[in-house]
């Protein structure tokens, strides 16, 4: 039987690890998109050797190149069974006073970057007939107080799905958006240290106008992680986007995602934010 090859990117740790651990379990040669060599032999060592670890930063050109020229090369003919474009990061904080510099390192990971891995591997997924998975989040499509850049970025890689389910459909290109709730990975953990440090550098304008909401998502959050669904709830999905006959377009999973769906396709616009708000104290 002949085998069947997968990229996926950001695979260090979380949705990225456990999908293209998964992947490796169903039988897929998987390259594991990391940073860093060391988390390159860490996730070698982790999976037993199944995976292979391969350097891909999405925003470099010069290792996304690199990439497919090592990949073109193991896989040949054959092509690329999928593409799982997970690699992401998180960027909060008030929008009144969000440094442009970091709305930008926001969007460059998530959408530009993604767009950027999508182009340079669509020749080897069209070869293979492949399937494109992009992970987004409920984020994209509810967005909420203080998480507007991350909430942009998830609501840009819907719109990039759409279009990309329409645009390959001709070369039967299955595109398929994954939508997790809350989940046990450490893409919270990994990205509170920036994000405090960012609140830092803001004004104390900021802290007297919206420190006491900042405060109340700051408990949410810690609340959100202790109930929050495991990883394996989102790589299961990952798995079916790439290997079933008649895989979903999107496929809203973990915690939360069906009531955030429910409330943002059928709750008015003002009871929604009035919910939110109030559960935040940021009005009367």
């Amino acid at each position: 039987m002949s085998v069947e090859y997968v990229l996926v990117t950001g695979a260090s740790t979380g949705i990225g690890y456990a999908s293209a651990a998964a992947l490796a379990e169903k039988g897929c040669h998987v390259f594991a998109g990391v940073r860093s060599e060391a988390d390159g032999e860490r996730i070698r060592l982790q999976s037993g050797g199944k995976l292979e670890p391969i350097l891909l930063d999405v925003t470099d050109a010069g290792q996304i190149a690199d990439a497919v020229a090592h990949i073109t090369g193991v896989v040949g003919k054959a092509g690329l069974r999928g593409l799982v474009n997970n690699a992401g990061v998180s960027v909060v904080g008030p929008l009144e006073f969000m440094p442009m510099e970091d709305f930008e390192r926001q969007m460059k990971v998530n959408v530009y970057g993604l767009l950027a891995v999508t182009q340079a591997f669509l020749p080897l997924l069209r070869a293979a007939s492949g399937r494109l998975c992009l992970v987004s989040s409920t984020n994209g499509f509810l967005a909420v107080p203080f998480m507007g850049p991350y909430s942009a970025s998830k609501f840009a890689v819907e719109a990039l799905g759409d279009c990309l389910r329409s645009e390959l459909a001709p070369w039967n290109i299955r595109v398929s958006l994954v939508e997790p709730g809350s989940t046990q990975t450490a893409i919270w953990e990994k990205s509170k240290a920036e994000n405090e440090a960012l609140l830092a550098r803001m004004p104390q304008e900021c802290t007297a106008l919206y420190g006491t909401a900042i405060e109340v998502l700051r408990g949410e959050a810690e609340k959100m992680v202790r109930r929050a669904s495991p990883v394996q709830t989102v790589s299961d999905c990952v798995v079916h986007a790439i290997t079933a006959k008649r895989p979903k377009t999107r496929y809203r999973c973990a915690d939360g995602a069906r009531l955030a769906w429910f409330a943002a396709r059928w709750l008015p616009d003002t009871w929604r934010d009035w919910v939110i708000l109030k559960a935040m104290g940021h009005i009367g």
